[in-house]
């Protein structure tokens, strides 16, 4: 069975993520199919819209397939995982600017690589069970596949708090945070996506749309925006360990398991793009980060204590977030001059 089911049903462009058992993860041969048939369908008159959704209750997609990524790295082969996020986040930028409604079906998990496929389109739909968060830093890489554009553009500072700490947002938070657009009750989606693909007209979602269950985001914003406001990720450490409150308590539990390099570089990322946001601009600070991080980051060690060994216990470079240097956060955002990520020329 393949691991994804492109077609043309009506006046849709379909594209369906097929590996359930597997969570959805992206594979790199999925990145480059639906980049393939995205460019094939933005001239093609017979669809209208494009609509993606994926197999399975569990998962969207929980993240991308870094098996292969690891097992390369170990080796000190690097060009493997380095295509890998070039044509990932070629194909990110695709979505962002198509020309075309997107929309997207976000149920379960919608993680890392899956955020890039889902929510980035011009209509992303959410329902009970979703459940979406960028948790990058967890694994010694930060927010990518243009995760970090939109964390940029959050209110308040809800970015830092989601990028640091990679806690998951149920619909409402989703919404509130930029990651989505419209809830609709999952038991409508059927009848929706037949609608979407007899007429190609992407506003008769909003007459399936409803109220989502409450959040917490919203709630949680003051005491969010009042520890996740400093300058550095030290700061926000300091910050948070030096409050007495339950929430503060429960982020930096969060926070204390990510990479302390991913996190200064994710906060420091989220400060350069909130003063000029750009999809492209996050996708090319994102590629300086992803382009180092086997090589000089926390990568391939994040990935054996969280996959490998599962021993859930990271050696990093560094002690904590208030221990690295900013040298250290320069180096890894550095330009990367011939090596940079380039766009093709049709998505200008």
């Amino acid at each position: 069975m393949a691991d994804i089911h492109i077609r043309k049903e009506g006046r849709a462009g379909r594209i369906t993520l097929n590996r359930p058992k597997a969570l959805n993860a992206l594979t790199y041969e999925m990145c480059l199919d639906i980049d393939a048939a995205l460019t094939l369908w933005a001239d093609d008159a017979e669809v209208a819209l494009v609509l993606i959704d994926a197999e399975g209750d569990r998962a969207f997609s929980a993240g991308g397939d870094i098996a292969e990524m690891y097992e390369t790295g170990t080796k000190g082969d690097y060009a493997y995982g380095r295509r890998f996020w070039a044509d990932e986040y070629r194909m990110n930028a695709r979505i962002a600017s198509y020309p075309k409604p997107v929309v997207s079906l976000l149920q379960g998990f919608t993680m890392g690589g899956g955020v890039g496929v889902g929510c980035h389109g011009s209509h992303r739909i959410v329902g009970e069970t979703s459940q979406i968060a960028m948790p990058e830093c967890g694994i010694g890489l930060v927010p990518d596949v243009g995760g970090s554009f939109l964390l940029a553009l959050a209110p308040g500072r809800l970015g830092e708090y989601l990028g640091t700490t990679g806690a998951r947002m149920g619909p409402a938070d989703a919404i509130l945070a930029g990651f989505a657009d419209l809830f609709v009750p999952e038991a409508h989606w059927p009848s929706l996506t037949a609608k979407l693909a007899e007429t190609g007209d992407a506003q008769i979602i909003l007459s399936h749309t409803a109220g989502p269950p409450e959040g917490r985001l919203h709630i949680l914003r003051p005491e969010i925006d009042a520890h996740f406001a400093g300058e550095t990720a030290g700061d926000i450490q300091r910050a948070l360990r030096h409050s007495h409150s339950a929430f503060a308590a429960e982020a930096l539990k969060g926070f204390n398991r990510s990479a302390p390099l991913s996190v200064a570089c994710t906060v420091e990322m989220l400060h350069r793009l909130r003063g000029a946001p750009s999809m492209r601009r996050a996708l090319d600070l994102e590629y300086r980060f992803t382009w180092r991080a086997m090589e000089q980051g926390d990568f391939i060690e994040g990935i054996r204590a969280a996959i490998i060994d599962k021993d859930r216990t990271p050696r990093w470079q560094h002690e904590s977030a208030e221990a690295v240097p900013g040298m250290d956060v320069s180096k890894m955002l550095m330009p990367l001059g011939q090596n940079a990520l380039s766009f093709e020329e049709e998505l200008a």
